[in-house]
């Protein structure tokens, strides 16, 4: 072969491996998961129980960065508007990825247009739970008094267009019952406002409310989702007294949009993997978190769903931001 066409081809055959190299050599520094809420809550418990895992198996450390504010809202944005290289990613929640938009439609980011989802991560229900000395121990009770009281009751949440925030908002439109809404800047503030007696109720996460119920320095009344929870099942859901009430809440990882899809596909395995560890899985079974690991294209679709599930009750209840 003359030397004028040998060279060229010993060229292209030294170039073709390039691309699957550097896929591979992915990740090659820390990785940053930012959790849109303060340390201790349940996204944040979700969060640390994978990152471990995760980072094991990828070879670096993986940092969690707390960023909190507007029910989610703040932090999202800002992995929305990072750097689409695998090194910053989200642990969104429904608030920040599926709710906030409906409640601010001059927010900076749109979820489907500005993030890469890589999976849902777990679905979890909630509590209607209340401060001891609220005189009511069924839902029936508590829309009695909310009606009867000539002092308003009061709800706290983890932030406008979380999840606890929903459930209190489709309790009072379904039980045509006014309770007024106290947003915090995540679950656990909320629960300590709940637990002093700051505010009369809240929705709090089984991740972090379990153990207070038992102790009873809170008194669960009843679980939002659709079916009674494996961690509490003495209590009843609240659909059992509201015929069709259900409020879900869920989290999932996503990547800044325009992320490489090889970069997107390790992310996934991971993230997978993580999840159905055996210690994993049932330290998130444990705490009322079930478990979910979809794929890139069922977490796209669920997220769309999720927002025109939502964007009807912010129009119904006509919920704003307080």
């Amino acid at each position: 072969m003359p030397a004028r066409t040998l060279i060229p081809l010993l060229s292209l055959l030294l170039t073709v491996p390039a691309l699957p190299v550097m896929a591979q050599a992915y990740p090659v520094k820390p990785v940053r998961i930012v959790v849109p809420f303060p340390p201790g809550g349940p996204t944040d418990i979700v969060t640390r129980l994978m990152a471990p895992k995760m980072s094991e198996a990828m070879g670096q450390q993986i940092i969690v960065d707390n960023r909190g504010g507007a029910g989610g809202a703040i932090g999202t944005e800002q992995v929305a508007k990072s750097a689409p290289d695998g090194y910053t990613l989200i642990m969104g929640t429904i608030g920040g990825l599926a709710v906030a938009r409906s409640l601010n439609p001059k927010l900076g980011y749109d979820t489907l247009r500005d993030l890469a989802p890589i999976s849902q991560s777990v679905t979890v229900t909630s509590v209607l739970v209340v401060h001891p000395s609220v005189p009511a121990k069924t839902v029936k009770d508590l829309l009695a008094l909310a009606r009867a009281s000539k002092t308003r009751l009061n709800y706290a949440s983890s932030g406008n267009g979380t999840i606890t925030h929903l459930a209190g908002e489709l309790l009072k439109l379904m039980g045509k019952v006014d309770i007024t809404h106290v947003p915090y800047k995540g679950g656990a503030p909320a629960l300590v406002a709940l637990v002093s007696g700051e505010v009369d109720l809240s929705y709090e996460n089984t991740l972090i409310i379990t153990p207070h119920i038992k102790s009873g320095k809170v008194r669960g009344l009843a679980v939002t989702g659709a079916k009674r929870s494996a961690l509490l099942p003495e209590l009843p859901t609240i659909g059992e007294t509201l015929t069709g009430y259900s409020a879900n809440g869920w989290y999932g990882l996503l990547a800044p949009a325009g992320t490489p899809r090889p970069v997107i596909t390790r992310l996934h395995a991971e993230a997978v993997k993580a999840l159905r560890a055996p210690d994993v899985s049932d330290k998130l079974a444990g705490q009322g978190a079930e478990p979910v690991a979809s794929t890139p294209e069922e977490f796209t679709a669920f997220i769309r769903s999720e927002t025109e599930k939502w964007a009807n009750l912010v129009k119904a209840a006509n919920m704003r931001t307080d």
